[in-house]
């Protein structure tokens, strides 16, 4: 079995997946658009990618996919886009949270029941699906992956048969899922997207001419050249079709618990998600780390890509230059072949690699985003020390990782946390800085305008739903 390269040379922490769906109400193709749109999301998940189509003016229940495991240009090439005809249609890109990494598990997940056929692509995590799981398998439903996404198919397709239309059902299938989802689902004649009611993942509006688009995040819509219109409210259902955009807020609730973590690491920074800039959040998180763990300093640099605008951020509070210190090769892609055991310590210089002449006798404040099992971290401090760094001072914009998350981030268990069992001193040595400073949990609502409705639950272990007591991580195959 390949291995991911993150588990190899860095301990990123990732988000479990990107959708993105789009409506031709003129009758056009649109494979080529959610190509495009997947590939502004390919940093939500380098494992898998799909992409599913219909004809609206066809015949009911014809759907033609293409799924497969890599990139989103490993999997699709020109003359397989050509096989891909109709004007409806979603796309996924996947990086697996729960549920084994196989082919089986890709999305988007194509249902064809007795009401015709359903399209779903889905971002998130379902914290009950293990229960509804067992259910259904008890009502003779059978599986054929093992994600909670197919859950999700199943009793949306359970209840179409007891609605007036695939919307409803919908809406009674979010009555009886807990935890986060962005959805997209295509059926014959309509497009629909859906957002959980505490709106942990982002899902926004976009519009080109005659194209009506769902995404994930903003970028994927400047990807196609489309407008943002809006983004989809926490709890609501919306459904094109040709007459427009039908809205259901039914479903929505005051008390919302947006991922804090999408404004410091998941998003790109040229997205907006729930109106808030990720790159302003980004460089507000610098300005607070300077704030709150000042130091004299000669360079500040951030770890590439996410950690360069907080350095930004901090550079601009502190007046301290802001520079770069590392070369990242942009060519490493999902897997590579692991390294022996020998190399393996040094296995990080595959991705990352100091400019010598940068650091060189500099007293250097290094920004990050995060901070996990601390090992990737210690292995950059030494490479700046190495490349005649004088003092390497560690600046991580978010808060220290306590607790596990079950909303679609893979945050390990907290024992392997490095924040779990020791203190900012401690792991201060452990990596061999300087110092260390992370970002205060009661500031983190500075970073998206005050806005109180997040989750910080990875921070602060406050969950906004009592979490699971049992595994809903699926890594067992069929």
């Amino acid at each position: 079995m390949e291995d991911r390269i993150n588990d190899l040379i860095s301990e990123e922490i990732h988000e479990e997946c990107g959708v993105f769906g789009v409506y031709n109400m003129v009758g056009e193709d649109v494979a080529d658009s959610i190509y495009y749109g997947l590939f502004a999301l390919q940093h939500r998940g380098q494992e898998s990618c799909g992409i599913a189509v219909s004809d609206t003016l066809g015949p009911k229940g014809r759907v033609s996919s293409m799924k497969g495991m890599g990139l989103v240009n490993e999997v699709f090439t020109p003359e397989g886009l050509e096989t891909l005809r109709g004007d409806i249609g979603v796309g996924h890109v996947r990086y697996s949270t729960a549920g084994a990494s196989n082919i089986a598990n890709t999305q988007p997940l194509v249902l064809n029941y007795v009401k015709g056929t359903l399209a779903l692509a889905h971002n998130g995590n379902i914290i009950n699906a293990p229960e509804l799981r067992r259910e259904l398998e008890y009502t003779g439903a059978i599986f054929q992956t093992t994600i909670d996404s197919e859950v999700i198919a199943y009793h949306i397709a359970r209840e179409r048969l007891k609605t007036a239309n695939v919307e409803g059902a919908v809406r009674n299938a979010m009555m009886k899922i807990k935890g986060s989802y962005s959805l997209i689902v295509m059926s014959p004649r309509k497009l629909i997207g859906a957002r959980d009611p505490f709106g942990f993942r982002p899902l926004c509006i976009g519009k080109k001419e005659n194209m009506y688009i769902l995404a994930s995040e903003s970028c994927a819509l400047d990807a196609v050249n489309a407008t943002f219109i809006r983004d989809v409210l926490p709890g609501e259902i919306v459904t094109i079709t040709k007459e427009g955009i039908l809205s259901d807020t039914s479903m929505c609730q005051p008390k919302m618990a947006k991922c804090i973590f999408e404004y410091i690491y998941f998003a790109r920074p040229d997205s907006k998600i729930d109106k808030i800039s990720v790159y302003n959040s980004r460089i507000m998180a610098g300005r607070i780390l300077a704030q709150e763990h000042p130091v004299e300093a000669d360079l500040v640099v951030g770890v590439p890509d996410s950690g360069n605008a907080a350095a930004m951020g901090f550079a601009m509070e502190t007046g301290i230059p802001y520079g770069m210190a590392f070369v990242k090769n942009s060519y490493v892609g999902r897997t590579f072949i692991k390294p022996k055991q020998a190399i393996r310590e040094s296995s990080v210089r595959i991705k990352l690699n100091v400019l010598t002449e940068a650091v060189k006798g500099k007293r250097v404040v290094m920004i990050d985003d995060s901070m996990v099992r601390g090992t990737t971290c210690a292995r950059i401090v030494g490479m700046l020390k190495a490349a005649g760094a004088t003092e390497v001072h560690v600046r991580i914009s978010s808060p220290p990782f306590l607790y596990p998350c079950y909303f679609g981030t893979d945050v390990p268990s907290d024992d392997q946390l490095i924040a779990h069992n020791n203190t900012v001193e401690q792991i201060c040595k452990i990596i061999d800085a300087d110092s260390l400073g992370y970002l205060s949990v009661n500031r983190l609502s500075e970073l998206i305008d005050g806005d109180l409705g997040y989750c910080d639950a990875c921070f602060s272990g406050h969950y906004p739903i009592e979490p699971p007591t049992e595994d809903i991580r699926g890594e067992y195959e069929l």
